[in-house]
């Protein structure tokens, strides 16, 4: 994993929860890791991960994720398996 998807996963699982995460960069690393990216209704984004499907919300105004977003971004990725540790193990190995 790239020094910089290494920083946003790192910005997603930070607490407190990061609210400066952009778009374009949250895109990069789910293509970087795997994932199938859809365009779905409205500002709505099909994410299937590791056989987990879930919806993320483009940000209307501006291209920062809010607080909220990133809560959602990490629960989602959480349960599609896709944790710090899991990848620090990974590029380890």
């Amino acid at each position: 994993m790239s020094h910089k998807h290494r920083n946003v996963l790192q910005a997603i699982y930070h607490d407190p929860v990061s609210a400066n995460i952009h778009w374009r960069e949250i895109e990069s690393l789910l293509h970087h890791l795997g994932a199938e990216i859809e365009p779905a209704h409205g500002a709505r984004y099909r994410i299937t991960l590791n056989r987990h499907e879930f919806f993320v919300h483009h940000p209307h105004h501006g291209n920062e994720f809010g607080k909220p977003e990133v809560k959602h971004l990490r629960e989602c990725l959480a349960a599609a398996g896709a944790t710090l540790s899991r990848y620090d193990e990974r590029d380890k190995g």
